[in-house]
């Protein structure tokens, strides 16, 4: 079999495994931050920082939920890494956000991070801040050992081969949360092109 194949063939399997009840529950909870009145706070770091920002322009934009990644300003995140250090840029940029328990946070991670194994401290510190606080935590990540699997209100974790983990998990954050942008319980307008076709999810809450 070609590696083109086999990948392919471990998407759709990848796609099968994933638990509708889950992203049904994380729809309606994403939904209800904005019903509150809170804002959503988007991390990740490398290609999910990438994520992050895209994910902040489709929740603002479509979903209209007010949402935010720290990764987004590199002047304040240079100088906290530079300053303090990279373990707590994030959950830093969280405590000048006055982050609460109306908020929410949707986490993209390969791993989750690990205290125990030093990996991606910043994503754990941000993540125990928005524990002490009571804002919820929702996370698409591919290992379920990782501290954010353990954190979350909602863990998608992509199951997938051990070879392929970080292409097939960061593959599926982006297909997750448009998943959760278009979702009928978020969606409150439509994207430019379904507006033009006269198609797309009926609309959330304005």
């Amino acid at each position: 079999m070609s590696y083109a194949a086999t990948y392919l063939d471990e998407v759709a399997e990848i796609a099968a495994s994933i638990s509708r009840e889950d992203m049904e529950r994380m729809a309606t909870g994403i939904a209800a931050i904005r019903e509150r009145g809170g804002r959503l706070f988007i991390i990740g770091v490398g290609g999910g920082a990438g994520h992050a920002s895209h994910a902040v322009n489709d929740f603002r934009k479509i979903a209209h939920i007010e949402s935010y990644t720290p990764s987004d300003n590199v002047s304040e995140l240079t100088a906290r890494v530079n300053d303090e250090g990279w373990d707590t840029s994030y959950s830093a940029w969280l405590k000048t956000s006055r982050i609460t328990a109306k908020d929410g946070m949707l986490v993209f991670s390969v791993g989750g991070g690990s205290r125990e194994h030093n990996i991606s401290m910043n994503l754990v510190q941000a993540m125990e801040l928005a524990t002490e606080v009571g804002a919820p935590i929702y996370a698409i990540i591919g290992k379920a050992d990782g501290h954010a699997a353990q954190a979350a209100e909602v863990a998608i974790v992509v199951e997938c081969e051990a070879a392929r983990r970080t292409p097939h998990v960061e593959s599926f954050q982006a297909i997750l949360w448009h998943l959760v942008v278009s979702h009928p319980a978020v969606e409150a307008q439509p994207g430019k092109w379904e507006e033009v076709e006269g198609v797309g999810s009926a609309p959330g809450a304005a």
